[in-house]
């Protein structure tokens, strides 16, 4: 015979709590550490274009006139 294995999710604060509390179990989440800066580098940063855009087309590698009709 199976076994029916029921889930079930208990959402209240309050018995949350006591039943973190009755098995032993922080009843606060833990401490967030604050973000640290990143590592310091002797070497220059990575050089940055400024004259990039990322929405520029580029030149066509064939010449294309509009003007012919097919």
């Amino acid at each position: 015979m199976e076994q029916i294995q029921n889930i079930s999710f208990v959402t209240e604060t309050l018995s949350v709590r006591s039943i973190l509390a009755h098995i032993g179990e922080p009843t606060r989440p833990p401490v967030i550490s604050p973000a640290r800066a990143p590592p310091a580098s002797e070497e220059d940063p990575i050089p940055v274009d400024l004259g990039y855009d990322p929405l520029a087309q580029s030149v066509p590698k064939i010449e294309f006139d509009q003007r012919i009709q097919w």
